[in-house]
């Protein structure tokens, strides 16, 4: 590959932000009811099964959703703009797809919050969803912990309490939850809301809940809060029969969409590369991508007196069903970000270059706040009152404020900005799925427009799909809305460079390499200083000439005020890690196919 570029010059780029909002539809059917856990589990033979739980089987098996030929079911689209990439084209055989992203509103999100309803916990969702409003975000999903106490008493508590703050606040306010994912660690499971939402959540927790499952096996043991269960084959089937049965209720229609997002994937080394793939294979439609930069952030400030915590909670050494091929470095986030996607032709480039979708998302994943005063009530926060109650109770403002395991409020530092065709709950899960997306942290940009064109039209933005002929060009304008005020911690953020990262598409890997964990065909093909006398907006530009095979293209930028030789992130110090000293972005990828 080779390029050129020219200089950063000044560019208006608005993102409307409105309040409007449409109502999905409250009648959605439920054509396939609750169903046994060991319908699908293929480890449970034929005849052992009772007649329904056996014509249950039968009919999955005939829809395939059961085993490899889940990977092959269609799912519904999702509603979307007209110019929204086709299937056709997903498949690299299609012609280009203008997607450029002008016609979308760029909404603010978190998909990653914990309230009173958590086994560990503290806020009322009231408290979220106010502050998540007042720091700007347009919707935000609350995903409470999975486990048996979450699933009988906290789903149904916290209902009507969601029902309140939709009324009270602009904000979109989805009901999800907090997947225990079955030898893995956690994820996000989004469902929009409709009159199936609380009893759909009631069933795949109850079902396929790692918790749950742990609990199962052993009835009278004490009470498991577990990350997974173990990390063996058998368990990685449960976690792919919970992918299919979702999708079993989203072919008979009884709810719209369902989204899962993996949450903080290499924490503890749980998440091995062939899950990743297996889930994306069984589910492409449903599973979409994982937090490229996980919440925790303020863990890592350094305290008074003394060295904090580990950013992002990130401060963890492989256990027994870590994955035996991930280094050191895995464990540990990199400029706020996780490993896996902060690596220029890491894991997250691994997957690009197969030429599968594969998103990243930044969150909060609220507990309580950095400096917070307020506080449990006496007794609240003990496992067996959580067990009674599957709540903590109120909390009470103790004066005292929180240093240790913190978190910042939604919106406060970390973003994921969604170009969503409507400002309404499917809008914004359409844009979830199909990657139309960017995250950042602290405020370090108001706006990103990465887009690619292999013509002379408008290109096509990021998560869209684009192709080229062999020896032509692609023009590539990465256009940034620059801060013109402080963000939350009183600092106005400044760019300082913006890079651009291109890898080629190898295809699909088979065998041991399901566990490969990078690719050699992925880097940095242009860095942009930005100027200290930008104001307003850049435009950069790089044009990639005699494209002789497919790709994807991406972009990031950060502060410059930690990174290595390279402009690459630092892995983050243990107890030193003030998050507001390395602000990063970073672009969900444009894929070009080469056309024949």
């Amino acid at each position: 590959m080779s390029g050129d570029h020219n200089h950063p010059h000044g560019h208006d780029h608005a993102h409307p932000h409105g309040h409007d909002h449409a109502h999905p539809n409250d009648s959605v059917a439920h054509a396939v009811g609750s169903v046994p856990a060991d319908y699908a589990d293929l480890t449970v033979p034929d005849g052992a099964l009772e007649p329904k739980g056996l014509s249950r089987r039968r009919m999955l098996q005939g829809l395939g959703l059961l085993g490899a030929a889940g990977a092959a079911a269609s799912l519904p689209a999702l509603p979307a703009a007209a110019s929204t990439v086709s299937d056709e084209a997903r498949s690299g055989q299609g012609p280009a797809v203008t997607d450029d992203g002008r016609k979308y509103r760029w909404l603010a999100g978190d998909h990653h919050i914990h309230t009173t309803y958590s086994r560990d916990a503290l806020y009322l969702v009231d408290d979220q969803v106010s502050m998540a409003t007042k720091y700007g975000l347009d919707w935000m999903v609350i995903t409470d912990h999975g486990n048996v106490a979450h699933e009988k008493l906290a789903i149904d508590q916290i209902t009507p309490k969601i029902a309140e703050a939709r009324k009270k606040y602009p904000t979109l306010v989805f009901q999800g939850l907090e997947w225990n994912v079955p030898g893995a660690e956690h994820a996000t499971v989004i469902v929009p809301p409709t009159s199936e939402t609380v009893s759909f959540l009631h069933d795949f927790e109850r079902f396929w809940d790692g918790d749950i499952l742990a609990k199962n096996q052993n009835p009278t043991g004490p009470a498991v809060f577990t990350d997974s269960v173990e990390n063996t084959p058998a368990a990685e089937l449960q976690a792919i029969i919970g992918l299919n049965w979702i999708k079993s209720q989203l072919l008979a229609g009884r709810v719209p969409a369902t989204l899962v997002l993996a949450n903080h994937p290499m924490r503890k080394g749980q998440v091995s590369p062939h899950e990743v793939r297996q889930w994306r294979e069984t589910a492409p439609d449903v599973i979409v991508g994982w937090e490229g930069a996980p919440g925790h952030q303020a863990t890592g400030i350094p305290l008074p007196g003394g060295p904090g915590g580990a950013r992002g909670e990130y401060g963890n050494s492989p256990n027994p069903n870590s994955f035996p091929g991930y280094s050191p470095n895995f464990y540990r986030t990199w400029g706020g970000f996780d490993y896996a996607t902060a690596q220029v032709g890491g894991l997250w480039d691994s997957l690009l270059a197969e030429g599968r979708p594969w998103w990243i998302t930044a969150n909060s994943d609220a507990h309580q706040v950095f400096a917070d005063t307020h506080a449990l009530p006496a007794g609240a926060g003990s496992t067996d009152y959580y067990l009674a109650n599957g709540n903590r109770g109120v909390r009470v403002d103790t004066g005292k404020p929180i240093t240790t395991y913190t978190d910042f409020w939604p919106g406060f530092y970390s973003r994921t900005v969604v170009g969503a065709a409507g400002r309404d709950y499917l809008g914004v899960m359409e844009a979830l799925q199909k990657g139309r997306s960017y995250v950042v942290h602290g405020n370090l940009v108001d706006a990103v427009d990465l887009r690619v064109r292999t013509t002379n039209g408008p290109g096509v933005t990021v998560g869209a799909r684009t192709s080229v002929r062999a020896g032509e060009s692609i023009t590539i304008d990465i256009t940034i809305d620059l801060t013109r005020k402080p963000n939350f911690n009183g600092e106005l953020p400044k760019l300082a460079r913006v890079d651009l990262i291109a890898g080629r598409i190898t295809g699909p890997v088979a065998g041991d390499a399901r566990d490969a964990l990078s690719t050699s065909e992925t880097a940095v093909v242009q860095s942009f200083e930005v100027s200290t006398k930008a104001r307003k907006s850049v435009t950069f530009r790089h044009v990639l000439r005699n494209v002789d095979g497919p790709m994807f293209i991406r972009a990031r930028g950060t502060d410059a005020r930690r990174n290595d030789s390279a402009g690459n992130p630092l892995m983050d110090v243990v107890g030193q890690a003030d998050p507001w000293q390395d602000l990063w972005f970073y672009t969900n990828p444009v894929f070009v196919d080469l056309r024949r």
